[in-house]
This record gives C-alpha cells, structure tokens and sequence, in this order.
C-alpha cells in the first residue's frame, strides 16, 4: 500500500465508537465521524473528566456522554484515546480489564508508543497510533498512522478512513512518527512564524494589515493546494513563479541570504530530536 492514503473510504456503520477525552482533538476527530457520515451520533460515546465539557459536547454534536470510563470501553467497537499524556498510564490501568482483542484502541496521544500501550492493556489488543497536528480542528490536517504489532490491515484502514475526515492521512513507521512530530506535528508554528513574517514586511511597505493577512494566508493556502494538486517538485512550482531578473528572484535572493531554507531543516531536526527524548519517557 502506498504511504499516503488520501483515497481510502469508508463508513463504519453499525460501529459504536468512543472517545476517552474531550478536548479539541477529541472534538475534532468525532466532528471529523459526524460531518464524514461515518457513524450516527447514537453511536458515538465521549467521556471527560470535566463534566462541563462533557455537556458541550453533548449541546454541539448530539454525541452520547459517559460517566464512567469502563462502560464507555464495554460500549464500543473502537476505542479512541485522547487524553493528556501525564493521565495515560492510570486511565489504561483503569480500563485495561475492560478491553478486548475484538475491539481497536486508536491513539492521537504524544511521545506515547504503541508498545507501551499493548503493555498495560494485555496481549492481543489492536493498537493503532495516529500523529495528527492542529488544522485537524478546520478539516485539513495531516496526520500519520502507525499499527502496532496487534493491528492489522483491517484496523489500520479503520483508522485511515477517520482520520481522512480531517484531512491528508499518510502511514508511517512507528519508528518515523518522530520525525513527522518535528514536521506536520510542530509544523503549523513554521508555518505561522512565516506567516506573520510576510505580513509584517507588507505592512511595512505600506498594506494594511488586514489586507496583508488575508492575501498572505491566501497565498501560503494557494501554494500548499498547488503541491497536493499538481503533484509537481514544489522546486518546479517555484521556477513557475521566478522570470530572469525579476521581483520574485529578487525576493528569493535575500531569502538566501537569511539562510531560510537551512533554518527551516533545522528547526524539523530540532523538533524531531526533542520529540524523541520526549517519547523516550513512555
């Protein structure tokens, strides 16, 4: 199977799918089930240890809450673990008598591996880790997927399909998921530090800010949409865009000279080499 999955579909009706957290990429990712058709809101169940949030959620997508995180795991096909990662260790202790071969655990859980995972919630367990990263909440995310040892092709594209609701889904080594940690997972910030860049030096020759905003997100919007579509070298994108001795390559010059492109791969193998001691500790 090709590493990028942008095609796979699917509905998982009949499936009852629960989330253990309900914070923003909890709620995303069930909004991404909703909005996708993949399951009904009868049988989509949430749990959260803040009961306000929980009413939110219940108010906004008509989803079902539980109390009790034992009854939300006996209640489900597909377990989805979105907790903080310093509550991981007692809530899979918590539920890990309650567990199933026949059910599958998808994690969106930081630093926390598979095997760490199966560990505390026994053998034969299907575990699936996905590395999603913040446009996920407006439906453009990109996020990696990673079967543990238990998970087969089966759960895997279980997990495809509903992560394709909020975006690009690619699959990947566990043992890579650092790295795309340290590039789609810390990468929106690159992205916005450039962003606010452009918009900055705009101003300063004279565009109002709002207009430097919306034509500079705009164009970082445009020239990612261009890559995805075209499928061409962004290298190739970029000489479309540059004539002998013109404004462009003027621009690119002095990007040149503020060693952009260099800063820009050291910044993913900084992250990535954080993220790595990070995991270190699960």
């Amino acid at each position: 199977m090709d590493a990028l999955i942008n095609s796979l579909t699917g509905d998982l009706s009949g499936q009852k799918i629960g989330c253990l957290g309900g914070g923003a990429m909890g709620e995303a990712i069930l909004t991404g089930i909703l909005r996708g058709g993949l399951a009904t809101s009868e049988n989509i169940f949430v749990s959260d240890a803040q009961p306000e949030r929980l009413s939110s959620l219940v108010r906004t997508l008509g989803i079902q809450a539980v109390g009790d995180n034992n009854v939300l795991v006996r209640a489900v096909d597909i377990l989805i673990l979105a907790v903080k990662p310093q509550v991981i260790e007692p809530v899979l202790k918590e539920i890990g008598a309650a567990i199933q071969p026949s059910q599958l655990v998808i994690s969106v859980i930081a630093g926390v591996s598979t095997n760490f995972i199966e560990l505390h919630l026994g053998e034969g367990i299907p575990v699936v880790r996905v590395m999603p990263n913040t446009p996920c909440l407006v439906r453009a995310g990109a996020s990696a997927v990673s079967p543990g040892k238990y998970a087969g092709p089966e759960h895997r594209d279980k997990a495809i399909v509903i992560f394709n609701t909020l975006g690009k889904t690619a699959v990947v080594p566990e043992t890579l998921l650092d790295c795309v940690t340290g590039l789609s997972g810390s990468g929106p910030a690159y992205m916005y530090i450039i962003l606010e860049a452009l918009i900055d030096g705009a101003v300063r020759m004279g565009l109002p800010r709002d207009v430097a905003t919306v034509l500079s997100a705009q164009t970082m919007l445009g020239a990612a949409k261009m890559v995805l579509e075209t499928g061409k070298h962004p290298g190739q994108l970029k000489d479309m865009v540059t004539t002998p001795g013109g404004t462009t390559m003027a621009g690119l010059f002095a990007l040149e000279e503020g060693c952009l492109r260099a800063s820009l791969m050291n910044a993913v193998a900084a992250a990535t080499r954080r993220a790595g001691e990070l995991s270190g500790l699960k």
